[in-house]
């Protein structure tokens, strides 16, 4: 920094570089708006970062006291925040509810291009003890993408070899986002790689790179 002006210096090897900026932006993480609340008041407990404590209900340690959303410091999302809510409901009308897996539930990052997951990622399963099989496929062979001159990126699918089905999914490119949903109601409903396959999607379509990512897992991908 020299004064008002701002700079970035990059070095790649032999490559140097700068990029000239108006601001800095310093993002080291989130911190809980619990305080002043008059929760400690009541009791309820908090961790040392000041996160509200929950079950898998949402329920706090006082009872009747429920918690959603990103003081809970879980995935700090909106629509994990309603997810949450939903469970909260139907937990206080004694509805039957589910309990939320938020390692499987979706991320999504709304830059150009755009990036969206759930799940395991390779190295994770692979810790884990899984027999892992992994699929990419390139939006260059799509044609919707191509169609769109929009075609950066790609799909990477982490799958389980000896169950065949889904442990995790990694996307960066055009409209991800909006392809997450496929993938994730196919990992609740443990369908296998050939479900997903095998079910036919329009053309000329970006879906159509989640059926040819699922191919290559069961070694049938046609546009590689």
């Amino acid at each position: 920094m020299e004064g008002p002006n701002i700079s970035l210096a990059i070095s790649n090897n032999n490559d140097h570089s700068s990029i000239s900026a108006d601001q800095v932006l310093v993002a080291i993480g989130f911190t809980p708006n619990t305080q002043d609340l008059g929760l400690e008041t009541i009791g309820v407990e908090m961790d040392s970062q000041g996160f509200i404590k929950i079950d898998n209900r949402m329920s706090t340690n006082i009872d009747n006291v429920y918690a959603i959303g990103d003081v809970t410091g879980k995935l700090l999302l909106a629509h994990v925040a309603s997810a949450q809510g939903i469970v909260v409901a139907e937990t206080i009308a004694e509805h039957p509810t589910v309990t939320l897996d938020y390692k499987m539930l979706p991320r999504a990052t709304y830059c150009h291009p755009e990036v969206a997951s759930f799940g395991y990622t390779e190295l994770e399963a692979q810790e884990s003890g899984y027999d892992t099989k992994i699929s990419k496929f390139r939006f260059s062979a799509n044609g919707k993408a191509l169609g769109m001159g929009d075609h950066n990126g790609w799909i990477k699918i982490v799958g389980d070899n000896k169950r065949n089905t889904i442990l995790g999914v990694h996307l960066i490119g055009p409209q991800v986002t909006e392809l997450l949903p496929e993938l994730s109601l196919a990992y609740n409903m443990e369908l296998t790689a050939d479900n997903i396959a095998r079910n036919v999607h329009a053309h000329p379509t970006l879906s159509e790179a989640i059926m040819e990512t699922a191919q290559g897992l069961v070694d049938e991908i046609i546009h590689a």
